[in-house]
C-alpha cells in the first residue's frame, strides 16, 4: 500500500506539531512555517490543515500571533484511524471499475481486504507519540529552530 500525499503531509503536520520548541510559547507553528521547513506547497498544506482542523485533530487560531496545535496529546491519536481517515478507508482495489468479470467470485478481494485490516489493527497498536523516537525529535526540534529567532 502507498500513502497519498496528501496522507503522508497530514502525518507530517501532526507529527511536526508534537515536538514544541524550546520557545513556542512565544511564537505559534504556522502552516507557512510547516510548509517552508518540509519543502512542500504551502496551498496543499492549507487544505490538509483545513482537513485535520475539520476532524477535530488540530485547533487553529486566526490573526496576529495565531497558528495551530495539537487538540489532544499525542497519545491520543491512533496511527491506523488517522491514515484510514485521511485516506478516505478507500478499498485497495475497486472490483467494479473497471468491472471485472471475477466480481464477487474472486479469492483475491478477501485476501487483500484481510491484509489491510491487518494492516490498520497494527498500525492502531501505536499512537503518534510513538513516533518520537530521539532522533525523530532532534530532527524536529532543529526544522523549528530553523524557522524562529533565538531567544
Amino acid at each position: 500500500m502507498q500513502l497519498t500525499r496528501f496522507t503522508d503531509f497530514g502525518l507530517r503536520v501532526l507529527m511536526y506539531l508534537c515536538t514544541p520548541a524550546p520557545d513556542q510559547r512565544e511564537q505559534a507553528v504556522t502552516v507557512a512555517e510547516i510548509a517552508e521547513r518540509f519543502e512542500v506547497s504551502r496551498h496543499h498544506l492549507n487544505k490538509v490543515v483545513q482537513f485535520l482542523a475539520q476532524q477535530g485533530w488540530v485547533v487553529t487560531t486566526r490573526g496576529k500571533g495565531g497558528g495551530l496545535a495539537l487538540a489532544q496529546p499525542p497519545s491520543h491519536y491512533r496511527l491506523g484511524q488517522l491514515i484510514r481517515t485521511l485516506e478516505g478507508d478507500l478499498p485497495l482495489i475497486d472490483c467494479a471499475e473497471p468491472p471485472c468479470a471475477l466480481h464477487r467470485r474472486c479469492g483475491l478481494k478477501p485476501l487483500l481486504d484481510e491484509g489491510l485490516d491487518a494492516f490498520f489493527a497494527a498500525l492502531d497498536a501505536h499512537t503518534l507519540a510513538d513516533t518520537h523516537t530521539a532522533k525523530t525529535q532532534q530532527v524536529l526540534v532543529k526544522l523549528q529552530r530553523l524557522s524562529r529567532p533565538s531567544v
